[in-house]
């Protein structure tokens, strides 16, 4: 079950929020626990039982470590930590890793081993991080140990961050477990919070999925220079409009809850440079990998050269912890060339550069990264590379011409929609309007912006709605990563 679709939007969320709302305090939390695992269930029950299992295993982990922490047995309280992390990097890396490795082998093996083609479970990525950032920061002291089982669970399992994050680290949420209170206000901004995710993912990621799409699969007498770039525009916006639409459909769903999940995204692709945009993309997940992996194999501390091999650890396991292909390893160590650069000089220069030349530098290579990250078979990406450069293909073709001119208009309008210009706009409206009208106090003033927001916060939702009712192209890229 994903949110972008109507079994979600017109059965179990009301359910669960209307009967959540209702419920007593002291029983919210487990019937988010059933409800949330009524969701993971709906379309992978059997893999229900491995999330049960970390979570079961690393919450006994966390009662160990905290014990012996308590007990001052520092060396036994290691070994437990150890263990639980050894436990959740191997459930990850067999669902997920397992069949790519063993075709590494077979490049070098004599007798060919089978693949052993198990599925993988939606979201193991995210909960995984979230179980083993748990763990270490019982360790670390930071938190302490949960001693109810269903809480744990709960902040594990807990549907709306479950598929696709934010990664939500235990220290982050451990207050409003129990001392989360619901307001109308939050429920209400919440919910707005959520229609335009729900927006984001249904109108804008969707429709240029569907031209990428169109383009990534065009014949060859179809190629153009043209078409390349204007796919690898469309898939710039779809994994944007995708996953940021995700991100605020669950801190949405989490305000409305009463809990208060971490930004995952701050208008990455006004970045000037691909430094900026890495503290703007995915926030939650650069700052684990920080916190977890970097920092621990020494950051910055060791000299330079350690420095550099610790970049490079960090961004090979970024990129194979959004899949299992060479692609992604490839997209990581991308991205590591391209900071390493702009740590070592090119930051620098471009602090002297006009903001417009900045900023177009980050795009260009943000555009190229997302063709890496998109094509899976290294015979597309080579071949679609090919076209970016004009290899063997014209500038232009009438494919290519029709395609840009039919989908122009959104994806101007996508354009705007990724910065803060559409907010700017709105708010300097509301400021001329109370200019020309001094006696509107406060108060009026607030509503006026209230039935604005309240407005497009119907419309969209009641488009949302029409475009999964008729059955349009509904993808979500995240959801097996």
């Amino acid at each position: 079950m994903v949110f972008s679709s109507i079994i979600f939007l017109c059965v179990f969320m009301p359910i669960v929020f209307i009967t959540y709302f209702l419920c007593p305090a002291g029983l919210r939390n487990i019937l988010l626990l059933v409800a949330s695992l009524v969701f993971y269930a709906w379309g992978e029950p059997v893999y229900i039982l491995v999330m049960l299992f970390s979570t079961f295993f690393n919450y006994l982990s966390g009662r160990l470590v905290y014990m012996f922490k308590n007990r001052l047995m520092p060396k036994q309280a290691k070994t437990v930590l150890v263990i639980s992390i050894i436990e959740s990097i191997a459930v990850l890396f067999l669902f997920k890793y397992t069949d790519f490795f063993i075709q590494m082998v077979n490049m070098f093996s004599i007798k060919e081993i089978p693949l052993i083609g198990i599925a993988l479970p939606a979201g193991i990525s995210f909960y995984t991080f979230q179980i083993m950032s748990y763990t270490i920061d019982v360790y670390r002291g930071r938190v302490e140990a949960q001693k109810n089982i269903i809480d744990f669970a709960m902040y594990v399992c807990m549907f709306p961050q479950l598929i696709a994050g934010p990664v939500v680290r235990y220290e982050q949420v451990a207050a409003d477990i129990h001392g989360r209170k619901l307001e109308w206000q939050n429920i209400a901004l919440g919910f707005q919070r959520f229609v335009t995710g729900l927006g984001k993912k249904v109108i804008f990621a969707n429709m240029t999925g569907a031209l990428w799409e169109d383009i990534y699969n065009a014949s060859a007498a179809d190629i153009s220079v043209l078409l390349a770039w204007l796919g690898a525009v469309a898939y710039t916006f779809q994994i944007y409009f995708d996953f940021s639409g995700y991100s605020d459909m669950a801190i949405g769903m989490g305000q409305m809850l009463g809990f208060d999940f971490p930004e995952n995204f701050n208008y990455p692709y006004q970045s000037e440079s691909i430094t900026e945009f890495w503290r703007r993309w995915h926030i939650s997940l650069s700052t684990w990998f920080k916190e977890y992996v970097y920092i621990p194999l020494g950051g910055n501390r060791k000299g330079l050269p350690r420095q550099v091999v610790n970049l490079f650890i960090v961004w090979v396991l970024t990129g194979l912890w959004h899949g299992a292909a060479w692609n992604f390893v490839i997209w990581g160590i991308y991205f590591f060339v391209l900071l390493l650069i702009e740590k070592w000089f090119l930051l620098g220069i471009l602090q002297k550069v006009p903001k417009i030349i900045r900023h177009l530098y980050a795009l260009l290579f943000i555009v190229i990264g997302w063709v890496v990250f998109a094509c899976e078979d290294s015979g597309a990406l080579v071949s679609y590379f090919k076209a970016l450069a004009g290899a063997g293909v014209p500038l232009a073709s009438d494919f290519a011409v029709y395609k840009l001119y039919t989908h122009i208009i959104l994806l101007l309008i996508m354009a705007l929609a990724c910065t803060k210009l559409p907010k700017r706009f709105m708010f300097k409206i509301e400021a001329m309007y109370a200019a020309k009208h001094p006696a509107i106090d406060k108060f009026y003033g607030e509503k006026i912006h209230f039935w604005i927001i309240s407005a497009f916060t119907f419309i969209t939702l009641i488009l949302s709605i029409a475009l999964l009712v008729s059955g349009s192209y509904n993808p979500f890229l995240y959801f097996r990563f």
